[in-house]
């Protein structure tokens, strides 16, 4: 079985720089790379393939990704919120057997948990999300059975109404990754 990755990178990231001059997606890390290309790089070392939804204008954050061996999605009503991004790339992707759904902002999160939330669906789960000493993260995990519900999602909360109606398998993860995004310059 293989999962599509969908890598989210379609917010206005208004906590982080309230005038929207700066994209949060392109600040450097420590570590030298972009808050995107290192989530994009995480995914991309987990999954074959991974489809990265941008907002219309955001050219740089578009041709990173694809650079980078993503296919980009536009999302022309970014601004609706994020299940707006998310079911374009469902609608995109929806004979996958099963999508891995990440942030664009959560560039930490290792690939070993990325696969291990692969394998738990590929085990048979319908939903699995990292947990970290106890709090549940990101990214989370589909089969195609939920591809009804994703596609009919609206709204900025993203799939949370599925993950609080149905069963989840929660995997245990030492990846702080899976709880740390960037949201405020100090994330960085």
């Amino acid at each position: 079985m293989a999962l599509t990755g969908i890598l989210l990178a379609a917010g206005r990231g208004r906590r982080f720089d309230p005038s929207g001059v700066q994209n949060k997606l392109l600040q450097t890390l420590a570590n030298g790379e972009t808050v995107i290309a290192a989530s994009a790089k995480n995914m991309l070392a987990a999954l074959p393939r991974v489809l990265a939804v941008v907002r219309p204008g955001d050219d740089k954050v578009a041709a990173l990704l694809g650079s980078l061996r993503c296919e980009v999605r536009v999302c022309a009503d970014a601004d609706l919120g994020m299940a707006e991004s998310l079911t374009t790339a469902i609608e995109f992707t929806k004979g996958a057997e099963g999508w891995l759904i990440g942030l664009g902002d959560m560039p930490h999160v290792q690939p070993d948990t990325m696969r291990a939330l692969v394998a738990t669906i590929e085990r048979g789960a319908r939903i699995a999300a990292p947990v970290y000493e106890g709090r549940r993260g990101n990214p989370v995990a589909f089969s195609a059975y939920h591809l009804p519900l994703l596609l009919a999602l609206e709204g900025d909360q993203g799939a949370r109404a599925i993950l609080k109606s149905h069963a989840v398998s929660e995997v245990v993860v030492d990846d702080v990754g899976v709880i740390r995004d960037i949201d405020t310059p100090g994330d960085l």
